[in-house]
């Protein structure tokens, strides 16, 4: 998009806060760059350029503005729904790969050589790996600076610096000013207080229209006993991070979602913050989505109502397949007292800090031999196969996943058939366009609307994952009850 200067720059125009994350505007009068929705007075357009990453503004030479704080706004949605490897570079970059791995860590996650994603990365976004994994770390120790009162110290370790000079050049040099200062001008206001001692809280942006219930609901619904429970109004959970062990309670409210975490490694934050907007899909572009889904009069009012519907996602891709399979022909009840079996015979204990959540969801390498009493032999076979392919690298199922590949592997293996696919692609994947068509809640909300769902979805793509979300609202059921009768 930040090629097409004429609609960037009427964006700006009308400070329209839709493209924030979407581009970033430079103004080579300042050397300054912004959101599109910044207050300040609209550029000239000859001092005007448009990136599409901060990354990139940086790299031309640009700070950004202490104003708009662009660092501040949601993700863009182009790479939650893109394919290409771009597309799946950036979704491994939040989580953390190359701060881990490196920029040859990232490339064999790719597939491809380390010389040629630095050229799509370069060409495609103006940056290359290791400038946007700078980017990351800037913003997210800028966040930590002036939402949290933690040290300065622990801030650049948690941000992933590896050393606090490396912090203070990076943050002047994009910031245009020291650590010190940014929280200074925060004035006498205080970081987010934590409910207990240990946690660090954040206000997770998101996009908006947001309509949160149906997110929360679902995952309250389906809430996994030992991993997942609904308290005071949160949903919290236990979740895998590459240094330690994580919990975090997340609270909607109408313009953020709040996060409480507890991590055992301050590393792992960057990770943690990138896997809670993709459980909540917070990244998602619900302007777009609304325009095509509203102009079918079956789905119209139900957009209407609740505008901003978002996908239930998951932390952790592994365990929602295993879910998923766990969940075929079952009921919501049903599939909750196997999961909770599988946890409690394979899942690592856990202690937390601030609930009552007490195990880790098992890893693939648990579950190769795994069995669940209640379930057919036919779906412990699936489960076993399913979890071997994961743990042998036969199956790559991560932010960076290439989809077609992912959907034909899984459509190899036993006891995988197009709805355990479908589900997969939207929930774990994040395809905009998956669509579980046999899905019992899907068909009988068809009949509910009068329409047949197999004909009648051709209208909604390439957003039929966000039609079944409106789909599945009609139906009487708890996932559709936020916050839930009755808590996990």
């Amino acid at each position: 998009m930040h090629d097409d200067f004429t609609r960037c720059y009427r964006a700006v125009q009308s400070r329209d806060a839709r493209f924030d994350g979407w581009f970033v505007i430079a103004v080579s009068s300042t050397g300054i760059y912004c959101r599109p929705s910044c207050p300040a007075r609209t550029p000239l357009p000859a001092n005007v350029s448009f990136h599409p990453t901060a990354a990139a503004a940086q790299r031309a030479g640009y700070r950004a503005c202490k104003r708009c704080r662009p660092d501040a706004s949601p993700g863009s949605p182009e790479w939650d729904v893109r394919t290409d490897v771009a597309a799946r570079a950036m979704r491994l970059i939040a989580d953390g790969v190359v701060d881990r791995d490196g920029v040859t860590g990232l490339a064999a996650r790719l597939g491809y050589t380390v010389r040629q994603v630095e050229r799509v990365l370069g060409a495609e976004l103006g940056a290359g790996p290791l400038a946007l994994a700078r980017a990351q770390r800037a913003q997210t120790a800028r966040t930590l600076i002036e939402s949290t009162d933690l040290p300065l110290s622990d801030v650049a370790f948690a941000a992933g610096f590896s050393s606090i000079r490396q912090f203070n050049d990076t943050i002047r040099a994009v910031f245009d000013c020291p650590p010190t200062q940014l929280r200074h001008r925060r004035g006498g206001r205080r970081g987010l207080r934590a409910p207990e001692a240990g946690a660090v809280v954040l206000r997770l942006p998101v996009r908006k229209p947001f309509s949160h219930d149906g997110a929360f609901a679902h995952l309250a619904a389906t809430a996994a006993p030992g991993c997942e429970e609904v308290r005071d109004g949160a949903f919290r959970r236990s979740f895998r991070l590459p240094h330690g062990v994580g919990f975090v309670g997340l609270t909607p409210h109408d313009d953020h979602v709040r996060a409480v975490l507890h991590l055992e490694d301050f590393r792992d934050l960057p990770v943690a913050t990138a896997r809670c907007r993709r459980l909540l899909d917070l990244d998602a572009d619900p302007t777009a989505m609304s325009e095509v889904l509203s102009a079918d009069p079956a789905l119209r009012p139900l957009i209407t109502r609740a505008p901003g519907r978002r996908i239930p996602r998951t932390v952790d891709e592994h365990e929602l397949a295993t879910r998923v399979v766990l969940g075929q022909q079952v009921s919501t009840a049903a599939a909750r007292t196997l999961t909770a079996r599988l946890v409690t015979e394979y899942g690592r204990p856990v202690s937390d800090p601030a609930g009552g959540l007490t195990h880790l969801f098992p890893t693939a390498g648990d579950l190769r031999d795994a069995t669940v009493p209640g379930i057919p032999g036919a779906r412990r076979d699936a489960l076993q196969a399913l979890n071997r392919a994961l743990d042998d690298g036969d199956l790559v199922l991560d932010p960076g996943a290439d989809l077609p590949r992912a959907r034909a592997a899984l459509s190899a293996l036993p006891g995988i058939g197009g709805w355990s696919t479908e589900v997969i692609a939207m929930r774990g994947l994040g395809d905009p366009d998956a669509f579980p068509a046999a899905d019992a809640g899907v068909r009988t909300a068809g009949e509910l609307l009068g329409v047949p769902i197999a004909e009648h979805s051709v209208r909604w793509r390439p957003w039929r994952s966000y039609a079944t979300q409106y789909l599945w609202s009609v139906l009487d059921h708890p996932i559709n009850h936020w916050p839930p009768k009755e808590t996990t």
